[in-house]
């Protein structure tokens, strides 16, 4: 009996084993059906949704007398616009292409300016109109394209005979019964040969009357027989004898910068700056991690307004010449991953504030570099601050703004 109660036993177990294996089998074969389902039902997905087409604006032109940056009319794609010197732009310096299809903002045009508006003539001097372009009537003393030069006067009347600097007697010679006289260089004969006197040229009023080369960078002092040229205050005459160049003051520590200020050498002279970080606001508060760089302090998860402040704030010092040729380069703001993490694949760039549109544009360089560049020329003295901002995109989701405050010191001369 108890061996017949093993033998069933057994039996009992192997008919579960079957049992078992059979649903495991049937199961197995469900989930091959539904995945084979799932798969075809993503197959009719694909087949009836198509993917939407690339959406693009139409193309624009450079307006009249103005120049056009950007040549991709794609969405999200920007475009800027300025005008050439001596017109100024309305409408839309910046235009965006937009989700459905259209451009953002209004059609730019340039208009003329007067050239006279921007009282370019300095120490008095009256601004005269032209055909795109303007001329400075200067008073005595001053001179130049804008009166922004002393004038070397000539020596007084009187000196031209009585000093013997400035006027002496001529080499004469009996050649064939007949007197020939001549001067030493830099002079010139007054007179007939009987009563003449060899009187000082003045090589500053000649070139500048004729309109010949300029022989100094800055001015011309007239010596007898000869002139010499002279740099304003805060540079120096190169080995040329007619150029200027700057004295950098910061690096021979010719400042009077406090311990807590930084000294930026400009075209003449320095400035003293202490960049400051901005004041906490709700829950945006910055903390300053080297001396002209700020970074913001983390922000709690739900406070969006933080997110989208700047998460670093740069300060950047310039000097630069008056009347530089435009368009000119001068700075670039770059990004880069952090490793081990995903960096942007889509930057988009803008100039701050009102105030600066029109002087700069900023165009991208390459996929991760953007460039601010001078498209109208700015005369000096005269400090401007442009700031430039760029925001991150990863799948077109906002990660992050950075600012660069950019400081330019405009020299009140051209060199």
């Amino acid at each position: 009996q108890s061996c017949f109660s093993r033998q069933q036993l057994l039996a009992t177990i192997r008919q579960m084993q079957q049992l078992l294996k059979g649903q495991e089998t049937r199961f197995s074969e469900g989930l091959r059906a539904m995945r084979s389902r799932l798969s075809s039902l993503h197959s009719t997905l694909a087949k009836a949704a198509p993917e939407a087409p690339t959406v693009s604006c139409p193309a624009l032109q450079a307006p009249t007398d103005g120049r056009k940056f950007g040549t991709k009319y794609l969405v999200e794609h920007e475009v800027h616009f300025t005008c050439d010197p001596g017109f100024q732009l309305l409408g839309s310096g910046t235009r965006l292409c937009q989700a459905n299809g259209t451009w953002s903002g209004q059609e730019p045009r340039c208009e003329e300016i007067s050239e006279c508006s921007s009282s370019p003539c300095q120490n008095g001097g009256t601004c005269l109109e032209g055909l795109n372009q303007f001329k400075c009537v200067c008073p005595q003393q001053w001179t130049g394209a804008t009166c922004q030069h002393r004038a070397q006067t000539a020596p007084p009347a009187w000196s031209v005979r009585d000093d013997p600097a400035f006027s002496r007697q001529p080499r004469c010679a009996q050649v064939a019964q007949a007197q020939q006289c001549s001067c030493d260089p830099g002079f010139h004969m007054n007179g007939t040969a009987a009563n003449g006197l060899c009187q000082d040229l003045n090589e500053c009023e000649v070139f500048q009357r004729d309109g010949g080369p300029r022989l100094c960078a800055h001015s011309c002092v007239n010596l007898p027989g000869s002139f010499r040229c002279s740099c304003p205050s805060g540079y120096v005459l190169l080995g040329d004898g007619k150029s200027c160049e700057d004295i950098d003051e910061c690096s021979l520590s010719q400042d009077n910068c406090t311990g807590g200020s930084t000294c930026i050498n400009t075209g003449g002279g320095f400035q003293c700056v202490t960049p400051r970080c901005p004041p906490a606001t709700g829950n945006v508060s910055y903390v300053k991690t080297s001396p002209f760089q700020c970074e913001r302090n983390p922000c709690p998860m739900e406070s969006r307004s933080c997110h989208h402040a700047p998460k670093t704030i740069s300060f950047h010092y310039l000097p630069l010449p008056s009347r530089l040729l435009t368009p000119a380069p001068l700075f670039r703001m770059a990004t880069a991953a952090a490793p081990g993490r995903p960096g942007p694949d889509s930057l988009r760039f803008g100039i701050a504030g009102g105030k600066s549109r029109g002087r700069f544009v900023v165009q991208r360089s390459d996929r991760h570099t953007g460039e601010l560049i001078l498209v109208q020329s700015l005369q000096g003295p005269q400090t401007i601050q442009v700031d430039v901002d760029m925001s991150e995109y990863l799948d077109r989701v906002f990660q992050a703004k950075h600012v660069s405050k950019i400081t330019l010191f405009v020299s009140a001369y051209e060199f």
